[in-house]
């Protein structure tokens, strides 16, 4: 039995309508569904990798090892150097032009499927490893001091922008107590308003800021010791406080 070929198993896996003939033969051999259901993996693979996110310039490490996996830059010179060498000959450039245009759509079909597929197995490991994220910028940083009856306590804040939204980033030192939380919030400079970022678990933390916080306002990062009473305001408990400034 002939078996499909595999750039049509390919175009089927894409979502090209099947022939008549090509569906019977599907319905018939195992090994040519097996095929097509490979190439539809790489297709939903390639689909899916990062749906819904912005799309990221990866490093050049990603290009290079595309490359080297595909063997490009290779067999692009030899192919060349092979055709010079034909061209060369008397007689023979009628026969180079009329060959590649015999040949030219299918291998140029498995070096984009091939690219395809090496594009989605790369990425999607330099993704799981966390090669490729966006670049958080630091807008202002601070140093958090103790408050009287909590000597020794001391840690950092940053303020970093990503993507366009704000978050603080909390590495805190401390001696705390097991019952009762850490609460990080946003102070104005006065004190006369208050942002709860939410709940430090414990010694580090990331804090997205609300788009509606201005940070011009709420410069003082407060973390402060909260009992568990069910009041969701400020214990008036605090462990550090800090002031951001450009760093």
């Amino acid at each position: 039995m002939s078996h499909l070929d595999p750039e049509v198993a390919a175009l089927l896996a894409m979502g090209e309508p099947a022939s008549d003939a090509d569906r019977r033969h599907l319905d018939a051999c195992a090994d040519c569904r097996a095929e097509v259901d490979s190439f539809s993996r790489a297709v939903l693979a390639g689909r899916a990798s990062g749906a819904g996110e912005p799309l990221l310039t990866p490093p050049d490490r990603v290009w290079e090892s595309i490359r080297s996996e595909l063997s490009l830059s290779d067999v692009a010179s030899d192919a060349d150097a092979a055709e010079a060498s034909v061209a060369s000959s008397p007689g023979t450039r009628s026969h180079v032009a009329s060959r590649r245009r015999r040949v030219s759509r299918r291998p140029v079909f498995f070096v984009l499927a091939g690219a395809a597929v090496a594009v989605v197995a790369i990425f999607a490991g330099v993704w799981a490893s966390g090669g490729i994220v966006p670049k958080a910028d630091i807008i202002s940083e601070a140093r958090l001091d103790g408050l009287p009856g909590w000597s020794g306590a001391a840690g950092e804040a940053l303020l970093e922008r990503i993507d366009g939204h704000d978050r603080v980033v909390i590495d805190l030192t401390a001696s705390v107590p097991d019952d009762g939380y850490r609460e990080v919030w946003l102070l104005t400079a006065d004190a006369s308003d208050l942002v709860s970022l939410g709940t430090l678990d414990g010694s580090t933390g990331t804090f997205d800021v609300p788009d509606a916080v201005d940070m011009s306002r709420f410069t003082v990062v407060d973390i402060s010791q909260e009992t568990t009473d069910g009041d969701p305001g400020h214990s008036g408990d605090s462990i550090v406080r800090g002031t951001l400034s450009a760093p």
